[in-house]
């Protein structure tokens, strides 16, 4: 079945994660995406977290349906392999620190003159102008000076990280969407130029806030760390229920809270004038939350959920690896691909998003082994290292 990207070359130049998160996506759904790594080290993710013999779990999902191909791109082989295959490319993305590519003759400009065509998708720190553009920049810091671990925590706390690369991947998403709109440009366009998309981790995150900023500039409000609640946002908390799990309840829009109230047997407070609108209940928020927990903390996680299912409230468990593996949601999707390792060893890697109903992508293959396709790729028309 034809894939939504068939026939787009990307040439992936990123480590760690962002670039080739963002790189992963359009291999999934049809792209055939080049992965360039140092002949030596290889990208570093192969060596991060759980490992499973000399590989990483996480290698086999981030560069699923990829080529691997290796060239020393501070040498200068490497750098006029790079020109030569950029001649047939769409794509060239890449996570380097501003003025890295154009030091080793590399860059936009560079790569434009072979390939005007060329769209290069730029992933950094903080972008590839102002003060900040020659800083190191990583997603931890990104998530930092963008907000989010601002907001990430309980008030009398320190700020925690959520327990993912968020930001990462938030500039990752930024990538595909801004180079599948700079390909549907390129292609609307009669002289079919290309151009470069800059994407930085720390505006990705800051993107993510919400009302944050007309609410300081505006009222002079810095929203600060709430815990598990939603300040200004009621009720809409996680609750403790009798067996000692916990569950998401989300009833805060007028009409949901009056089915929760009576779901729960308080039909006074649903048609109380006082809790009829948001404004009303976020002033009582602590008084309603301990409403909700008295009744949550009578039922177990399971009935609470059946009951508020039932009423048309949105509710669910707070979920483990080990809880989304046995439901029958995720399993109905196909979020739970099995697939095999080199050594023969089946193992659970995360389904394909977004579903798409006529091109769907798919898993073609987990991450290769480090130059698993330099001869494919490079083969005998280029003289470089490998």
């Amino acid at each position: 079945m034809k894939k939504p990207l068939d026939g787009i070359k990307i040439l992936e130049l990123g480590n760690f994660v962002a670039a080739p998160f963002a790189g992963k996506i359009f291999a999934e759904f049809g792209a055939e995406v080049i992965k360039v790594e140092d002949p030596k080290s290889g990208d570093s993710l192969r060596n991060w977290r759980i490992m499973h013999g000399d590989t990483s779990l996480w290698w086999y999902v981030h560069a699923r349906n990829k080529k691997s191909i290796t060239l020393n791109l501070r040498e200068q082989d490497g750098q006029e392999a790079v020109r030569e295959l950029v001649k047939e490319a769409d794509v060239l993305i890449e996570n380097f620190r501003p003025g890295t590519l154009e030091k080793w003759e590399i860059g936009y400009e560079d790569l434009k003159a072979i390939n005007p065509s060329i769209i290069m998708t730029r992933i950094s720190g903080y972008g590839q102008t102002g003060p900040y553009r020659n800083k190191v920049g990583f997603g931890s810091i990104a998530e930092s000076m963008g907000g989010i671990r601002y907001l990430t925590g309980f008030p009398d706390r320190p700020p925690v990280r959520v327990g993912l690369a968020v930001g990462d991947s938030v500039a990752g998403l930024y990538a595909v969407i801004g180079t599948l709109m700079a390909l549907r440009a390129r292609d609307t366009d009669p002289l079919k130029k290309g151009q470069y998309v800059d994407v930085a981790l720390n505006e990705a995150v800051f993107s993510l806030l919400e009302g944050v900023l007309p609410e300081y500039d505006m009222k002079g409000i810095v929203r600060e760390r709430t815990g598990a609640t939603l300040e200004g946002i009621a009720p809409s908390n996680t609750y403790m229920c009798a067996d000692g799990k916990y569950i998401v309840i989300a009833a805060n829009s007028d009409s949901i809270f009056k089915r929760f109230m009576n779901a729960i047997g308080r039909s006074d407070l649903a048609e109380s004038h006082e809790f009829s609108n948001n404004q009303g209940r976020a002033q009582q928020a602590e008084y309603l939350d301990q409403i909700i927990e008295e009744w949550t903390k009578r039922h177990h996680q399971k009935e609470v959920q059946k009951i508020l299912d039932e009423a048309g409230v949105p509710v669910g468990p707070i979920y483990s690896i080990e809880d989304i593996v046995n439901d029958e949601q995720f399993q109905a999707r196909d979020m739970l691909e099995k697939v095999t390792l080199p050594d023969g060893e089946n193992v659970l890697i995360p389904g394909i998003v977004p579903k798409l109903s006529q091109t769907p992508g798919s898993t073609e293959w987990i991450g290769p082994k480090l130059g698993q396709h330099n001869e494919e790729i490079l083969g005998e028309k280029l003289t470089v290292k490998k």
